[in-house]
This record gives C-alpha cells, structure tokens and sequence, in this order.
C-alpha cells in the first residue's frame, strides 16, 4: 500500500476495497431509489421487477440465489408487490411446494422506465471509461462477487 493509505488498524477500513465499493454502491443508491419510490417500488423492488421479465414465472428461491439474499426477504418484497398489483402468485405445476411469480401489466410497465434510468446512471458512473475499461470493470466486480460467495460457502463448510 502507498504511503498515502492508513495501515491496517489506523483507518485502513476506510480506504480499502470494500469501502470504494460500498461508496459507489451507496452513490448510485441515492440516484436510484428516488426513482423508484416514484414509480411506487420500495427499497429492493425494481430488482424483481427486473429480474422477473428476464426469468418469468421463477420462483422464490431461484429469485433468492441469484440476488444472494435469503428466501424469508425476497416473500417479503413479492408479498409488497403482490399487494401492489405488480406480479401474481400462481401455483407450480412441477413442485407444488414452490409458486410461480409472474408480471402483471401493471408490473410489465414499470420495467422499461426502470431500465433506461439504470441505463442512464450507468453512463454516468462509468463516464470516461473506454468500452474496454467497462467491460473490464464488469468482470472485476463478478469475479470479486464469486470469490465472496466462494469464501462464504468455505466459512460455513459448504461445498458447491
């Protein structure tokens, strides 16, 4: 680490990765969320949104593994939504102990207004980048996303 940085125990936390990151995160959040509450969406919502008119029909738990959340929060954002009259809750023919989430009209028009906002803020986050850079960067952060779920399933003794 160069001089300007602060040794570990002396602020370290403060400028290392993992606060560069929760800062961008944070930075982004505060351009995003407004947006969404506009739309009608609480905190974590448009995520489903999006999420559902990819991978219509899913369910719960294939929603809580992708997003990396547990199954008990993500009923609680469909349980939001449902109420909202976003998605429905249908039966699944292929395991009757799971439901199938699906858009409604309703939900289906949030999506492209939703989009073309996160498309927007990442223009301006990824202003000055070169098409190289931001692909680069993209495949930093996923890669740097496996290697903490990799180190999550180790510290709980699970093996994928």
């Amino acid at each position: 680490m160069g001089e300007d940085k602060y040794a570990v125990g002396e602020g370290y936390s403060l400028v290392d990765a993992h606060m560069a990151l929760l800062r961008a995160f944070q930075a982004q959040k505060a351009l995003l969320r407004p947006y969404g509450s506009s739309l009608g969406l609480a905190c974590g919502q448009p995520r489903v949104i999006s999420y559902l008119a990819v991978h219509e029909r899913a369910t719960q738990r294939e929603m809580a593994s992708f997003f990396g959340m547990d199954p008990a929060a993500v009923s609680r954002m469909l349980d939001a939504l449902e109420k909202g009259g976003f998605v429905t809750v249908e039966a699944n023919p292929g395991d009757r102990r799971t439901k199938r989430l699906k858009l409604t009209d309703a939900g289906r028009a949030l999506v492209m207004p939703w989009e073309e906002r996160c498309a927007e803020i990442d223009e301006a986050m990824l202003d000055g980048f070169t098409d190289e850079e931001r692909e680069s960067f993209i495949g930093y952060l996923e890669r740097a996303r496996k290697n903490l779920v990799a180190r999550r399933a180790e510290e709980a003794g699970v093996r994928e």
